[in-house]
């Protein structure tokens, strides 16, 4: 019997994918470049269950149905090159080649002419979830050669996590657009954990609050309107216990690592001039992390001043909770203005109400308000940014004070709070009819003669001054992105 689909990678994300397909009832044959792995795995979690062991690309390919489906799960960027010209030779057209992978939206589009030029189809598909979601149900991104997408769609949606009998999985777009949606996902993602580092920093160093009573701060935050799986084990590893009894995560080293997926938003959004504020600082509080010994240096160089406790205990940690969210909802709101300037430029097509209800389930960042997000991009009439929603412009106003306290007291005690921050400063500066920018484009044309616009004429209209009186008439350009 030949099976339904191969997979390329057994480390942990194609492992668990697998043991997921095969338990709702398809049949799969699974190779990995160290053979060996595909060995232990058929006598280990594989062994009386559906699955074929292969130890070539040539024996996968033989032992598929057709239209043949490989799905990769490779590393990102050369190995999933290097996968592709082999497989190219062996398959047939019409079979489809899957890069579940991490992989640049940009590597996707060029991977996609490629393989259509063969004859064959591409699916680029992000996978979230982790671990837990790849075995019982991630959230699933697919993009790329639409013709491909009615051979995998059942399969696909029935792995997929499912939320109110909806599967977590639907159609993005073309090209690279579900690894783009994947991107900014990740990126959300960096946003959202950062946020939460940066109250339970607040909460450790200013209300001086023990691990269990943080737990319990978020264990309570996570019945509210934070319900969120970040927030769920965020509680859960506050009250993990190391083996002496005492908190695991205060052995753990403050040095953070990183894939390079929001970095890659953050490349993204310069590109784009969408101001990706939020995620860029928590991607850049991950590179300052990692310089441990330079920050021991600074910290004996800059000695913290003693903390001043000016705010009830209790009160202050409502505050938090409602800065937390305040936040959360400015870092989602940038990464739909991405996700929307990204589709218009390509030409995507792009469902932002479907997408958000795409990471309802399965996937890291599932919030409980993602059904609200949905809900507002679903309206009537186009939406420039999320924040302008009634619904969550009612809850800016109202959440907006306990912000700026939030922040301007870390400043104060010299707690850093760089994507809290950050979100503020955007939002302060998105609500501002008026910003410093006049100044700044007649400096711009002083020096280098971009011109300006005028308040009293037409936008698009361009001026430009001989401040000096010897820079004479020529002007040169506003160079907008």
């Amino acid at each position: 019997m030949k099976a339904s689909i191969g997979l390329i990678g057994l480390a942990v994300m194609g492992e668990n994918l697998v043991l997921n397909l095969e338990s709702k009832g398809f049949s799969v044959a699974v190779f990995n470049r160290s053979t060996s792995k595909v060995d232990s795995f058929m006598v280990g979690r594989a062994k009386g269950k559906n699955i074929i062991g292969t130890h070539s690309l040539e024996e996968l390919v033989s032992s598929l149905e057709t239209p043949r489906k490989v799905m990769m799960m490779v590393k990102a960027g050369k190995p999933v090159d290097d996968t592709i010209e082999t497989l190219i030779p062996l398959l047939e057209k019409g079979d489809i080649i899957i890069d579940g992978g991490n992989s640049n939206y940009e590597d996707s589009e060029r991977r996609m002419a490629v393989v259509e030029s063969k004859g064959l189809l591409y699916i680029g598909t992000g996978v979230s979830g982790g671990e837990e979601g790849a075995l019982l149900g991630p959230s699933l991104m697919p993009g790329g050669s639409k013709k491909a997408w009615p051979a995998i769609k059942d399969m696909f949606q029935a792995i997929s996590a499912h939320v109110d009998g909806a599967p977590c999985c639907d159609w993005i777009g073309p090209g690279g657009a579900g690894h783009y949606v994947k991107m900014v996902h990740n990126g959300i993602e960096y946003g959202d954990m950062q946020l939460i580092c940066e109250i339970y920093d607040v909460m450790h160093r200013y209300l001086g609050l023990s691990n269990t009573e943080m737990q319990e701060v978020f264990r309570t935050w996570n019945k509210g309107d934070l319900d969120s799986y970040l927030i769920e084990i965020t509680t859960d590893i506050l009250g993990y216990k190391d083996e002496d009894g005492s908190a695991l995560v205060d052995s753990i080293l403050d040095t953070a690592g990183q894939k390079g997926t929001g970095k890659w938003t953050g490349i993204a959004a310069l590109h784009a001039g969408i101001p990706l504020t939020l995620i860029v600082e928590s991607v850049f509080a991950r590179s300052v992390s990692s310089q441990k010994e330079e920050r021991i240096a600074a910290s004996k160089a800059f000695p913290p001043k003693a903390v001043e406790l000016k705010h009830d205990k209790k009160a202050f940690v409502q505050e938090l909770g409602k800065a937390l969210y305040a936040a959360k909802i400015i870092s989602y709101a940038q990464g739909f203005s991405l996700i929307k300037s990204a589709g218009e430029t390509n030409k995507w097509d792009l469902d932002l109400s479907s997408i958000s209800l795409l990471w309802r389930g399965g996937c890291i960042i599932r919030s409980a308000f993602l059904d609200k997000i949905s809900q507002a991009f679903k309206k009537e009439g186009p939406l420039d940014s999320l924040i302008m929603d009634s619904y969550f412009t009612e809850i800016l106003n109202a959440n907006q004070q306990s912000l700026r306290l939030v922040v301007a007291t870390a400043a104060l005690n010299g707690i850093p709070t760089p994507s809290l921050s950050a979100a503020l400063s955007w939002f302060d500066s998105y609500r501002s009819e008026r910003l410093p920018a006049n100044l700044l484009q007649a400096q711009r044309d002083y020096f280098g003669a971009h011109t300006y616009e005028r308040v009293d004429k037409k936008r698009g209209e361009f001026f430009h001054t001989n401040w000096t009186g010897r820079g004479g008439d020529t002007a040169s350009t506003t160079y907008s992105i």
